[in-house]
């Protein structure tokens, strides 16, 4: 399974607006300069972000993002699902009953296809495990070894 780099992105930024999003809302392209990403593909994974209640969007020339709710109220699931969708990453199309199968009596294919079992057993895994981790843990783990993370990060936004 692959996802995009817009939710490495996004999640990034999440806790960037949580550093440095203190003293108003932070715009993309600052937020953009401190991953030299390009600005314009960074907004639209902030403007997902805001869809999904993650972050709030203020417009015009002191406008920005800031984050809608505390990191402990948004797990990495939520930024997953705000960027990909909420669609299952597998899609069994019941390719068993094509080609050498078709045509087989429908009772054949009452029980579930093992494959599409498998894949959503897999995918309900790592779903969970997302769901279960707040932007407020993976803060702790990004800061356990820094303390002052943050602290840098508002003083290299400070100069730009």
């Amino acid at each position: 399974m692959r996802m995009s780099e817009g939710v490495e992105w996004a999640a990034h930024c999440c806790l960037l607006l949580s550093w440095i999003g203190e003293d108003g809302p932070v715009p993309a392209t600052r937020l953009a300069a401190g991953f030299d990403l390009p600005a314009p593909y960074l907004n639209k994974q902030l403007q997902a972000l805001v869809r999904a209640g993650i972050a709030t969007s203020t417009p015009g020339p002191r406008g920005g993002f800031r984050l809608a709710r505390p990191l402990e109220q948004i797990t990495m699931m939520d930024i997953v699902t705000a960027i990909e969708g909420p669609e299952p990453a597998f899609q069994c199309t019941e390719i068993r009953q094509r080609g050498m199968f078709a045509g087989s009596p429908e009772s054949n294919f009452r029980a579930p296809c093992a494959i599409s079992t498998a894949m959503r057993k897999g995918e309900m895994a790592w779903r969970r495990t997302l769901a279960k981790q707040t932007l407020a843990d993976v803060n702790a783990a990004a800061t356990g070894g820094l303390p002052d993370l943050p602290e840098q990060i508002r003083a290299w936004y400070a100069r730009t």
